[in-house]
């Protein structure tokens, strides 16, 4: 099995580290990551200017752009063969609930899925990296069970608690939850005197009922959610047909 990982905070990040480790004896594994941490990016691309490939004195390759450049460069650049998987982390901190829309971590994965690779974006509840060597175990875990009975390409989000192994508990598939709005812009002063203006934490969990990732990582279960990219809300089309030929 051939697997690409990349990540959202950046080559030299304990997470990738680990999530490489732990995957090289079952497969045989490239690493493609920024060259520094790129965490809340999504999706997006760099367009503006070229980018440039350095390879790491641990082999690791890092790209001067985003998780999403990283995936695309990697596919269309700098491997000579496409993998047979996209994973991408380990995330140091949550992706859960509409944390993926902004997550560079699952943009990574999300890369892939859209080359037609199935594609596994893995993070660890809270930041700090406690119990990095469990959830890389489990992630390596969650790689052999190669779900061959979902459609491919498949994209999954995993989210693992950061526990002793064992002392985790199943893993369990969910929805996503749902945040508040997120807190106030944080205020400042540049030394110049310039106002200027920090994004605010994260809103806190709203919807964390039974079956979303929230509720089955706070029970110390491990989350994978199956995600997709049509953004399509199917329910409004039929009012909106009704509006447009008005």
């Amino acid at each position: 099995m051939k697997i690409l990982v990349s990540n959202d905070d950046g080559y030299l990040a304990p997470g990738i580290s680990a999530l490489a480790e732990a995957l090289a004896p079952i497969a045989d594994i490239t690493v493609v990551a920024p060259d520094s941490n790129r965490s809340g990016c999504s999706n997006s691309l760099t367009l503006d200017r070229p980018l440039s490939v350095f390879r790491a004195a641990n082999g690791f390759y890092f790209v001067n752009g985003t998780p999403s450049d990283c995936v695309h460069i990697a596919l269309t650049g700098v491997l000579s063969e496409k993998p047979d998987l996209v994973v991408s982390g380990i995330n140091q901190g949550q992706n859960m609930g509409d944390d993926t829309l902004y997550s560079g971590t699952v943009a990574a994965a999300t890369e892939g899925y859209l080359f037609g690779i199935p594609a596994i974006a893995f993070s660890q509840v809270e930041k700090g990296w406690k119990e990095l060597d469990a959830a890389a175990r489990v992630a390596r875990e969650i790689v052999l069970r190669r779900f061959d009975a979902l459609q491919k390409p498949y994209l999954l989000n995993v989210n693992i608690p950061n526990r002793p192994y064992e002392k985790l508990g199943k893993i369990l598939p969910t929805r996503l939850g749902k945040r508040h709005q997120s807190e106030a812009v944080i205020r400042a002063h540049d030394p110049q005197g310039r106002e200027i203006f920090w994004i605010g934490p994260a809103g806190a969990a709203k919807d964390t009922g039974p079956g979303t990732d929230f509720h089955a990582t706070a029970a110390g279960h491990v989350s994978i959610t199956p995600l997709q990219v049509d953004l399509t809300h199917v329910a409004q089309l039929d009012a909106l047909a009704g509006i447009c030929h008005d």
